[in-house]
């Protein structure tokens, strides 16, 4: 944090993972009055990191997605006005969709796969296979589309607004709830430090609702603190998509970029 004084950084871009450890300290502390642009990728933004990053600096975060496979895919470019929890609009290099299971384009507010439309060439930027490896580059290049494997749904404006993963995405009683939302939510709590979301079997419900956790340094990880994250979830999303298992970790699966691993939770 003192780098930015030191150094002067004008521009800053940083996972949210690290944004969200950033936010947990006491911001005043550090002197970032250098900072002019603020951008984030590698994963989703959490809404109320945005929010504390606005408080402390009054700059607004702008968000982008892309992919090893892509460059900046969706972002809130230069003269766009950031939506809080939007990833932004398609970029101007790729024809981007959002697509059902059978590659027909749902209507707006409505969830979809995001996809980059190859039909007439392969676009610059975007990968045009796996090395060594036809069957996987033939699974995500097809029928004229490159699938990114990530949905998202599109508002009246073309912002786009991430859901997760296609295979993060939890199957409840017949609900399909992506688990991004609800992070966002158990993230708003002071008290907690990262959050990941996933699906955990259930021979009743075919999946439910599993939270793990890692709290802030000196809070104590109680029955109580589940039960209260649990009642703080259902009372601002729709009752079914509370946690109904609550984990507290010491620390989350990660890549090396950052990304929290649903998958090993």
């Amino acid at each position: 944090m003192p780098m930015f004084a030191k150094h002067k950084i004008t521009t800053f871009c940083a996972p949210p993972t690290m944004l969200r450890l950033m936010i947990k300290q006491d911001l005043s502390r550090f002197d970032l009055s250098s900072v002019e642009h603020m951008t984030t990728a590698g994963e989703a933004l959490n809404p109320e990191v945005f929010r504390q990053f606005e408080k402390a600096t009054g700059l607004q975060i702008m968000e982008g997605f892309g992919q090893t496979e892509t460059t900046v895919a969706v972002a809130n470019l230069i003269g766009d006005t950031p939506r809080l929890g939007s990833m932004g609009k398609s970029v101007p290099l790729y024809n981007i969709k959002l697509v059902d299971s059978n590659d027909k384009e749902v209507p707006v507010g409505e969830t979809g796969e995001i996809v980059i439309d190859i039909s007439k060439g392969n676009p610059c930027g975007l990968t045009i296979g796996y090395y060594d490896d036809e069957e996987k580059t033939n699974e995500v290049r097809h029928d004229g589309l490159y699938h990114t494997g990530y949905t998202a749904w599109k508002d009246d404006d073309g912002y786009l607004w991430y859901v997760g993963r296609v295979d993060d995405v939890i199957k409840s009683s017949g609900y399909r709830i992506g688990p991004f939302e609800i992070e966002n939510v158990i993230m708003e709590l002071p008290y907690v430090l990262e959050c990941g979301v996933s699906a955990m079997p259930d021979e009743v419900r075919g999946q439910v609702v599993k939270a793990s956790i890692v709290l802030v340094k000196g809070t104590n990880p109680t029955e109580e603190l589940k039960k209260e994250i649990q009642d703080y979830v259902k009372q601002r999303t729709a009752p079914y998509k509370y946690p109904r298992v609550v984990v507290f970790r010491d620390e989350l699966p990660k890549t090396t970029s950052g990304k929290i691993q649903r998958n090993k939770l």
